[in-house]
């Protein structure tokens, strides 16, 4: 028994000393050091090295060619060209990298030279003819790079570049011949509109960098990239136009995202969650778009997108609630009918937020506030409900959730069939088997309707979740429950902010100038100045007349 003891307590060290996280912290030191050695000169060490580094993976492919006819061990080559399978487009490849080396004449002979050649001197030679060769007039590639440590070797491979090495060289050469599977510009499936354009982002960054340029062609649209993500390298982008956006913001903006040591960044939340400026809260603070006209109309009132590679969900910082409400067709269509609709879609909010809490406040605190006729409707469809009015809210409120998640996950062949058997078949059930009265039924599928109204799908998720806080209000104080609630809520929102903007902009503090675009659309030759919230930049946007031109009668 002693010696099981002993032998578990062993094991339990070692497992201890494995995961200790002095002995990561030494080989993530390491492996930094790797990656900044200088590129090897011996070509078969150099292969050897980067085989082991990734493991012998299938998909890495490294072609030698021999063009001197060197007579020496197995598996000498004068060129090697390494690249990941998939990663790029293998007609360029063969095309514009290795035909053009294999047809060249005086490739041979200059390799020959080279195996010929001191390699002390070669490294110490500030440029190779060689390489300047290859560059000049072999690769008919329009963006190559130089590779001369570990760490541009394996971060330029795996953004789809081929990498050609010669034996002898201290570096080598990267060609960009990017290809692979890649999603199709298409119409936003979160975002639909009648009126406007039908293309949107998709997974790959530089294609969302170019249908932004394709809106604002101008040299002021500048743009910034970096990587992050530990292990992911994941690269991510910020656009501004220079000369509009604070530059206070832009920098902050850097900051945070430079101070991300995540091992990996998958998708664009991952930035938005760390970069936030309060953690603790069910409401966004950072708005995401998956069309280029929202994000080009965002960027000409000052604002800075974020482009993460991998997801078609552009970011925009900084962010406002009014700017949750807003759609890109209420700029498309008469500004009477995109008034109409903004008030429409607050007030559908409040709905969403609001109406189980009041229907379960007034009928167990309130009845007096309900006409005596329906009173006493009301009071019949209740007769034989075993429960609680809150305790019915709450039930069909969970039942809808789960109704909800599971169209979301299924698949979209069975997702209608599932939306119709539960919205018909379960409903009706749940109010004749007298669980439930049809009132609550009514009050909860106007709700779940008004939360679809919503063209931002992360506020409609703080409505849910603050909808059962509200529910449990109403239970225990009725009215006065909703509105401590309420107020507690309020003052949450007052204490957010998106890169120091208040949240609450333009109505706490208020501002008439920023109102214009609120709860109101007012046309677009009065909204002559850029939002005033967003920053210290040039404010003008329209210098035309203050109205539309008229003709002269006749």
């Amino acid at each position: 028994m002693f010696g099981m003891y002993m032998s578990k307590k062993a094991g339990k060290d070692q497992k201890k000393e494995r995961r200790s996280p002095g002995a990561d912290k030494h080989v993530n030191e390491q492996m930094k050091d790797y990656e900044h050695q200088p590129i090897v000169p011996v070509l078969t060490e150099l292969l050897d090295k980067i085989k082991k580094e990734m493991g012998e993976s299938s998909d890495l492919i490294i072609r030698g060619l021999n063009l001197t006819d060197h007579q020496g061990k197995d598996g000498d080559k004068d060129i090697a060209l390494v690249y990941i399978q998939g990663l790029v487009e293998d007609e360029r490849l063969d095309k514009f990298v290795i035909q053009t080396m294999q047809q060249d004449p005086e490739l041979p002979s200059r390799l020959k030279q080279l195996r010929e050649h001191d390699r002390q001197t070669l490294a110490d030679s500030p440029e190779e003819p060689i390489l300047s060769r290859i560059k000049s007039h072999l690769i008919a590639i329009g963006l190559i790079c130089d590779i001369k440590t570990f760490k541009d070797l394996f971060e330029k491979l795996f953004l789809g570049y081929a990498l050609i090495f010669i034996d002898g060289s201290p570096s080598g050469i990267g060609c960009n011949v990017y290809g692979g599977p890649k999603r199709s510009v298409e119409e936003p499936k979160t975002e639909m509109m009648i009126r406007g354009p039908r293309e949107g982002f998709t997974e790959s960054l530089r294609v969302n960098t170019i249908l932004l340029r394709r809106k604002i062609r101008s040299p002021k649209l500048w743009l910034e990239q970096m990587k992050v993500g530990e292990i992911t390298q994941t690269p991510v982008a910020i656009m501004y136009i220079k000369g509009l956006a604070d530059e206070s913001v832009i920098e902050d903006l850097k900051r945070r995202i430079k101070d991300i040591k995540n091992d990996g960044i998958l998708e664009s939340s991952y930035i938005e969650e760390m970069i936030t400026d309060q953690k603790w809260t069910p409401f966004p603070t950072i708005i995401s778009h998956e069309r280029p006209d929202v994000i080009a109309s965002n960027l000409l009132d000052g604002r800075v997108a974020i482009i993460v590679d991998g997801t078609p969900f552009v970011l925009v910082v900084p962010s406002t609630l009014n700017m949750f409400f807003q759609a890109a067709e209420d700029y498309y269509q008469n500004y009477q009918m995109a008034t109409f609709l903004r008030m429409l879609r607050f007030s559908s909010f409040f709905i969403a937020l609001l109406m189980p809490s009041i229907y379960v406040a007034i009928i167990g605190y309130h009845q007096e506030m309900i006409p005596t006729q329906l009173l006493l409707k009301l009071a019949a469809q209740r007769e034989g409900v075993p429960f609680p009015a809150y305790l019915e809210a709450f039930i069909m409120e969970l039942v809808f959730e789960i109704l909800r998640e599971a169209v979301l996950r299924m698949p979209s062949t069975a997702g209608s069939a599932i939306s119709i058997v539960g919205g018909l078949v379960i409903g009706q059930s749940i109010v004749e088997a007298g669980i439930v009265s049809s009132a609550v039924v009514i009050v909860v599928a106007f709700t779940a309707i008004s939360s679809f109204v919503a063209p931002i799908y992360s506020l409609g998720i703080a409505a849910r979740l603050l909808r059962f806080l509200l529910l449990v209000a109403a239970s225990t104080l009725g009215f006065y429950g909703i509105a401590l609630v309420m107020l507690l809520i309020l003052l949450h929102m007052s204490n957010l902010s998106s890169f120091g903007i208040p949240y609450l902009k333009p109505f706490a503090p208020f501002n008439w100038k920023d109102f214009k675009d609120t709860l109101l659309r007012v046309p677009l030759w009065m909204m002559k100045e850029r939002p005033q919230q967003i920053g210290d930049g040039d404010q003008v946007r329209d210098n035309s007349a203050a109205e539309p031109r008229r003709e002269p009668s006749q």
